[in-house]
């Protein structure tokens, strides 16, 4: 608990940085009250709302009061739909968005729960991945359900990378690797909350990634609909 109130208190401190420094700088007419710094505001302010909405929610999957609303859903079509919605993103970073996800492919899930988990899997993906790279979400059949897979030719992650990136707040040390897997524009603790969310559902998070510098691949193993 004390780890993790330092933990906060860190993440916290530069959005609220930019935030004071940016009104203090208005305020003695350093800076221009104009557009562009309130949307400054603005970013730093949803940053801090992320965070604050993201540790609510680590909060209840580590006491297992995860909110889930379970269907028997179609995985291929939850998939393909949340990874869509990243494509501007990816268009605009010119990396090349390949989603693989022909379905039907049951399983009883919380749609919105795993759109989340996939929304956060190819946002890092991107984020880790340079112009010109490629992303790639694909949906399976896995050993017993269906299998999720986002795959990227970015940073890659060393050996003793490979599970910590699933700890709260935690930064990959290695030069190759993103300085925070979950994205400086995210509350440091995506990929924790993910974990916690798969696993809610009987399956499993997994990273592997052949070294830095070639690429990762994070892969959601699901059980089928019982």
């Amino acid at each position: 608990r004390i780890r993790l109130f330092g933990e906060v208190g860190h993440e916290m401190r530069t959005p609220l940085t930019v935030i004071d420094a940016t009104v203090e700088g208005m305020i003695d007419g350093v800076l221009p009250r104009d557009v562009t710094g309130l949307h400054r505001l603005s970013a730093e302010t949803r940053r801090l709302r992320r965070l604050a909405d993201d540790l609510s929610a680590l909060s209840r999957a580590e006491e297992g009061r995860l909110d889930l609303r379970p269907v028997d859903a179609d995985v291929a079509a939850v998939v393909a739909t949340a990874a869509e919605r990243l494509r501007a993103q990816a268009d605009d970073a010119g990396i090349d968005l390949v989603i693989t996800a022909p379905g039907p492919r049951t399983a009883r899930v919380d749609p919105d729960r795993i759109a989340q988990v996939v929304t956060n899997l190819v946002g890092n993906a991107l984020r880790a991945t340079p112009s010109g790279g490629h992303v790639r979400v694909e949906v399976t059949d896995g050993v017993d359900g269906v299998t999720v897979e986002v795959s990227d030719d970015g940073m890659g992650l060393a050996a003793q990378d490979l599970e910590r990136v699933f700890e709260r707040f935690y930064r990959a040390h290695s030069s190759a690797s993103p300085a925070r897997l979950s994205g400086e524009t995210g509350s440091g603790i995506g990929l924790t909350i993910s974990r916690r969310i798969v696993e809610a559902h009987g399956g499993s998070l997994t990273a592997a990634s052949p070294g830095p510098g070639r690429g990762c691949t994070f892969t959601v193993a699901l059980p089928a609909s019982r």
